[in-house]
């Protein structure tokens, strides 16, 4: 049964306003993904227009599903993500798996590997053991965000704004003083020959990792000041600005870097510093990096966290992980968060994690848009502030591109499935305990 969306229960904690709100989303989106994943698509396509083309379509399923987690977001403008949409519109049960799912392979998981990628960047730039600037830079993040949330939120705005500089720096930089390498970036026939081809299908799964975050917005709704009108702003906002950043740095990428030099490396964005800036490039983007990864790790703890409270306050065995401090800081909530990131670096267990975190991850944000649909027919009257433009294209549209990117890896991965619904039986174990009486 469909339920009216509650009262807000602690108004005095929206305090998180349009800027702080796609700051939130901006830093969970922005990820070693876009400096890395070029590599990987460069192997089996070599059109300029085809690569491009990729983070176009990734841009477009970001945009779909955002828009329709702004609907959502402004129904229920409660932390929590997933676990409250899919509890809304679905089952209570449904909901703990999402909120299970969030709270390992979607934060846990990604924070662990974006601090262990800060170490190594670190390294490279500063003589510190690789281990001992992941550790440092989680303990700075935590310590911000256990301070309080008006903190929280004013280090997430600047390191979030440092990003965007840093970025739009360095393809200002490549465009006026970047070698330029003969690539053509002409729609033709060869072009759309290889979009139609099963590598870029595959190399569309690396931009959408590259792109997870557009749905951020979720996890914090609690603390966003005037939701129905801040959210679907901010997530506009942010995709939009994600995406052009993406496209105009991997033209900047292309236009600078040989395709034969490219091919099977990770090191995309240091090769291209290096061809824009000299020897000393490739230290300069290494540290570029590492400061773009602390407005991610900051991001991705502040929203995870949020989860886990929301999972605490909507069980009655788990309510001690529900409580804030008066100052609105979820601390139990943020310490287990810290917990699970520390034992998934002491034992490198998140590698396996991520083998299937995304279909994981993908088919939580399919229900959750297909809840959409059932809510507009299901109930009518709820009030919605915001509704999904060129309604039901949209959601069709991120259904669409969804099940087909979920079906086309367990095709070329069978056992992925099988973890995956380990994990979905997992939550639903868990759920069966903490929620007997």
């Amino acid at each position: 049964m469909t339920r009216a969306p509650q009262s807000d229960p602690q108004p005095t904690l929206r305090s998180f306003g349009l800027a702080s709100a796609t700051a939130v989303l901006i830093s969970n989106m922005v990820g070693t993904g876009v400096f890395t994943s070029l590599g990987f698509q460069v192997v089996d396509l070599s059109s300029g227009f085809a690569l491009l083309a990729l983070w176009a379509v990734g841009g477009l399923l970001a945009l779909s599903g955002a828009l329709c987690y702004a609907e959502l977001g402004a129904m229920y403008p409660r932390s929590g993500g997933e676990y409250v949409y899919l509890t809304e519109a679905w089952s209570p049960r449904l909901g703990f798996i999402g909120g299970f799912v969030s709270m390992t392979a979607g934060f846990a998981a990604p924070i662990a590997i974006a601090a262990m990628a800060f170490g190594r960047y670190a390294a490279q730039v500063l003589p510190v053991a690789p281990m001992l600037a992941t550790a440092a830079v989680l303990a700075l993040v935590a310590v911000v965000q256990w301070s309080g949330v008006s903190l929280a939120r004013q280090f997430q705005v600047a390191t979030t704004g440092s990003t965007l500089l840093i970025i739009a720096a360095f393809i200002v930089t490549g465009l006026v003083i970047g070698p330029v390498e003969p690539l053509s970036f002409a729609p033709d026939a060869e072009a759309f020959r290889q979009i139609a081809t099963a590598p870029f299908a595959i190399s569309l799964i690396y931009v959408v990792y590259a792109y997870t975050g557009w749905n951020a917005i979720g996890y914090v709704a609690g603390e966003v000041a005037e939701p129905q009108r801040t959210i679907p702003r901010a997530v506009v906002g942010a995709v939009l600005l994600v995406a052009l950043l993406y496209l105009t740095l991997h033209f900047v990428f292309l236009r600078t870097v040989p395709l034969d030099a490219l091919r099977g490396t990770v090191e995309v964005a240091s090769l291209s510093a290096t061809r824009i800036l000299g020897v000393a490039g490739g230290r300069v983007m290494s540290a570029l990096i590492a400061l773009v990864l602390v407005a991610t790790i900051s991001g991705f703890l502040l929203a995870g966290s949020r989860v886990t409270q929301a999972v605490g306050e909507g069980t009655a065995r788990l309510a001690w992980l529900g409580a804030r401090g008066g100052d609105g800081v979820p601390r139990r909530a943020l310490a287990l968060q810290l917990a699970l990131i520390a034992l998934l670096i002491a034992t490198a267990s998140f590698e396996t994690v991520l083998a299937y975190a995304g279909i994981v991850l993908n088919l939580m944000n399919l229900l959750a848009v297909a809840g959409l649909m059932k809510l507009r027919r299901a109930a009518p009257a709820l009030a919605r502030p915001f509704r999904t433009p060129l309604y039901p294209l949209v959601p069709l549209t991120f259904a669409a591109l969804s099940t087909w990117m979920i079906a086309f890896v367990i095709w070329q991965r069978p056992s992925v499935i099988l973890a995956a619904l380990g994990t979905l039986v997992a939550g639903s174990a868990l759920y069966s305990f903490v929620s007997r009486r």
